[in-house]
This record gives C-alpha cells, sequence and structure tokens, in this order.
C-alpha cells in the first residue's frame, strides 16, 4: 500500500510504503498510522534526510535471501536520492510554514 504525503504547499507525493518507512524510521515516525512534520521540526528533518548516504545500502552479508521477500538484496537507488522529493517538500513546506502529513 503506498503512502502519500500531503502538504498545502506542494503536490502530493506518493511513495511505496517500504520506502516510506524507510525515511520515515530515521525521522523517529512511522508510515503505518497517521502522522505529521510541524514547520517547527522541518529543520531537523531536512538535516537528518540530506545527511542519508549517497551510495546504495547493501543488506548485511549474513542475511540469508528470503525467497518470499520482494526486496533485493541491494536497494540499487542510494538513501539521499530516494528522500529527495521528501526533503523537496518538506522545504517548500517549511518556507510556506505549512505541516506535511501523511495517511490521513
Amino acid at each position: 500500500m503506498p503512502v502519500t504525503f500531503k502538504s498545502k504547499a506542494a503536490a502530493d507525493l506518493v511513495m511505496v510504503s517500504a520506502h516510506a518507512e524507510a525515511l520515515l524510521k530515521t525521522l523517529g515516525k512511522t508510515a503505518t498510522q497517521p502522522g505529521i512534520i510541524e514547520p517547527q521540526d522541518m529543520a531537523r528533518a531536512l538535516s537528518v534526510l540530506q545527511g542519508l548516504p549517497d551510495e546504495p545500502v547493501r543488506k548485511r552479508a549474513d542475511e540469508e535471501a528470503d525467497p518470499d521477500d520482494d526486496e533485493p538484496l541491494e536497494d540499487r537507488v542510494p538513501p539521499r536520492t530516494r528522500a529527495w522529493p521528501l526533503v523537496q517538500m518538506i522545504q517548500r513546506s517549511k518556507d510556506a510554514d505549512v505541516p506535511v502529513v501523511w495517511g490521513v
């Protein structure tokens, strides 16, 4: 199930739930419940997301591949690149002093 991020300062952003969950986890939030990033928290959120690795992340070598897992052993898209649309939305929302919400 995709996650839709909404803001009055930007167009809706639809993201695959696994990717949204991974990004929100870095912010101490979850995609499984409705959430919000308030304007006063956006500078910190931007700092965290812009500090993500710019290289693909490999799963640990000791993890066995699960045949039922659709996720490849290596995500070829770097986390910082994956976060870019959300970073843009948060920046526009911060400039407009409006929140970013999801799951509503």
